[in-house]
């Protein structure tokens, strides 16, 4: 029996994926509404895939609000997301309370894993106070991509006391069953891998930022650059080339503060990184300063239209969401806003903020157009209706979400991430 302790986004999409390799499994959540919703095949997350992954595996795994239920597990994982703060430092609180909570219901060979993303330093601490054999993955969550990454894992990276040691034989079982490398490694370096692995992230994100910017003002066009970049055996086809709002939806901002933190207190120097954070900021007002060109400061009272709230496409998340962050620019200008799954809270929308049921709905009357979160919605949507109830023309596209040729053609002042202005005539 392997159980899962956190039903977070996390814990509900791992525990899912091990049970639908055949092992039986238990979610432990104190959260009764939680789990009894999770019983009835209620998923309080949105992934692609996820409903029906679960359907399948409905015979393996079952959910819990009594902690005795773990006390028949050879493995247990910790799977709760690790909030952030408003200086995108680790609250370790809720984490370090659930582990001590559950301890005692473990029998002393049960195979504890802590799955949260923890800064370095906290496994080894966390063994000295455990009596159980402890272990740190580095978990792979990517939001919208969740299901994808459990099934199909690039490697597992196993933080260990001795990785000298071999795995216990069920854990190695467990983690074999995803046909993917196995690397074990001391917990500091498990810990700091995660980190490193966004840390190269980030410096890709930053270049196709950098020189995104610099096409926009001198009119290169970046999706002609980089497929050249893939090319280059040194760079790759994977690499992430693609330009963006700065970074968004916590992790990554988590582990650019933690370098930051450890360089501080080590004494090195985090100076790359601290550009990466400035640059990452610059970049986020991206679309307010190309509105405010285009459309604020020629029209007095303009009415914008806003497709997308989350922070990427295929989740709920909004966490550090470039939407959002407009959207708090924009409060003193009538704004109504779609996504397709997010839904904002009174306090969120204000006075002049409105949400609308509908993408053609949120454009009605607009001045303005911003596509903020690249939904696959979005890039199948009428664009002619949308030129009709629109009042303006401007259309600001960061992600190039929709068809650029039909934007053009259909006589739309049309912006993007990485490309001069474009419009009927120029540059298509």
């Amino acid at each position: 029996m392997i159980g899962f302790v956190g039903l977070s986004h996390l814990g509900i999409v791992s525990s899912i994926s091990i049970a639908s390799k055949g092992f039986k499994v238990v979610g432990f959540d104190p959260t009764t509404e939680l789990t009894s919703n999770l019983e009835q095949n209620k998923l309080p997350v949105h992934e692609p895939g996820l409903d029906d992954l679960l359907a399948r595996s409905k015979n393996q795994i079952s959910f819990t609000s009594d902690p005795k239920k773990l006390e028949a597990c050879e493995i247990v994982y910790v799977s709760l997301d690790v909030k952030t703060d408003q200086n995108n430092s680790s609250d370790l609180g809720p984490l370090t309370g659930l582990i001590e909570e559950v301890a005692a219901y473990l029998k002393p060979e049960t195979i504890l894993v802590v799955l949260s993303q923890v800064p370095p330093g906290f496994s080894r601490k966390l063994a000295l106070k455990i009596k159980n054999p402890l272990y740190y993955q580095v978990e792979t969550l990517i939001f919208g991509r969740a299901v994808e990454r459990a099934l199909y894992p690039e490697r597992y990276i196993v933080g260990c006391e001795n990785p000298a040691k071999s795995l216990p034989s069920t854990f190695e079982k467990l983690l074999r069953a995803f046909e993917c490398p196995i690397l074990p490694m001391r917990y500091e370096s498990a810990e700091l891998a995660k980190i490193s692995i966004n840390m190269c992230l980030v410096s890709s994100i930053s270049v196709a930022n950098t020189l995104a910017e610099i096409c926009e003002k001198m009119g290169a066009e970046w999706s002609e650059i980089a497929p050249a970049l893939k090319l280059d055996k040194r760079i790759g086809q994977f690499s992430y080339l693609s330009p963006g709002l700065g970074i968004a939806g916590g992790n990554l901002e988590r582990d650019l503060a933690t370098i930051c933190q450890l360089a501080r207190e080590y004494g090195t120097d985090a100076g790359v990184v601290e550009a990466w954070v400035a640059n990452s900021r610059h970049r986020l007002d991206w679309v307010l300063r190309t509105l405010h060109g285009s459309v604020l400061s020629q029209n007095e009272n303009p009415t914008l239209g806003v497709w997308g709230l989350a922070y990427k496409p295929d989740t709920k998340s909004t966490k550090n969401s470039p939407s959002l962050h407009l959207l708090g620019q924009l409060k003193s200008f009538a704004v109504r806003a779609y996504d397709p799954q997010v839904e904002l809270s009174t306090e969120q929308r204000g006075n002049k903020l409105t949400q609308a049921e509908s993408a053609v709905e949120a454009a009605r009357g607009a001045t303005a157009l911003v596509v903020m979160t690249p939904w696959k919605e979005f890039s199948t949507a009428d664009l002619k209706q949308v030129r009709q109830v629109m009042d303006g023309d401007v259309l600001i596209d960061p992600y190039a979400a929709l068809d650029r040729r039909a934007c053009i053609e259909l006589d739309f002042t049309y912006y993007r991430l990485g490309s001069a202005l474009e419009q009927r005539g120029g540059v298509c």
